[in-house]
């Protein structure tokens, strides 16, 4: 069992940045660990991705330059770096992790993880 707890969350101006956390417990179990976002009425869009055991990134291109993902093992935690905010960046922040090897090229697939957290809120002003 993997629990999740995300922090970070806040409201800045466009143009600002913003760094998320995510706490894993048994952080060692997982595969990948992924962030994905929700605004109401909408589903959840996959926004970064980090495989656990090699490191290997993958973003939406929506975030692509913007946005960095990291891991500090040591910690059991997963980082997104935000630079360059823009208001349609609001949304809820979610942290997921994967604890069986997901298909290369399905990281998106919010069906592919067993956690979950609780979000953090992002607002952007304009």
């Amino acid at each position: 069992q993997v629990q999740l707890v995300e922090s970070g969350g806040a409201s800045v101006q466009a143009g600002g940045s913003l760094r998320l956390s995510c706490i894993a417990s048994a952080y060692y179990t997982t595969f990948r660990m992924t962030w994905f976002r929700q605004v109401p009425e909408k589903g959840r869009e996959a926004v970064a991705s980090i495989a656990t055991r090699n490191g290997a990134t993958a973003y939406a291109d929506s975030v692509k330059g913007r946005f960095t993902i990291s891991q500090d093992n040591a910690k059991n935690t997963v980082y997104l770096q935000m630079n360059s905010l823009k208001p349609e960046d609001t949304a809820k922040y979610y942290c997921a992790a994967a604890a069986r090897v997901i298909p290369v090229g399905t990281w998106y697939d919010e069906g592919r993880y067993s956690y979950w957290g609780q979000g953090t809120q992002v607002t952007v002003s304009s």
